[in-house]
């Protein structure tokens, strides 16, 4: 059974993950040259935009800082 072909939304969080976007803008354009439809209704929500964002700045930044382990601040 052939996997079904991924949703305009879900390209759209790839787009974000992959670090190449700093906008949703950026992102729609993608998605338009992709040929995805009905881009804009499917981005239009101010929700899923900001989610877009925080993925985007998130992957930009690259992976976070691992946290200092408790051990490490008492031998200093």
């Amino acid at each position: 059974m052939a996997a079904s072909p991924i949703t305009t939304l879900e390209r759209a969080f790839e787009l974000a993950r992959s670090g190449r976007f700093s906008s949703v803008s950026d992102i729609r354009l993608a998605l338009r040259r992709e040929r995805f439809d009905q881009v804009e209704a499917h981005l239009a929500g101010s929700s899923i935009a900001r989610q877009l964002r925080a993925l985007c700045d998130e992957a930009r930044r690259g992976p976070a800082a691992p946290a200092a382990s408790p051990e490490a601040s008492e031998e200093a």
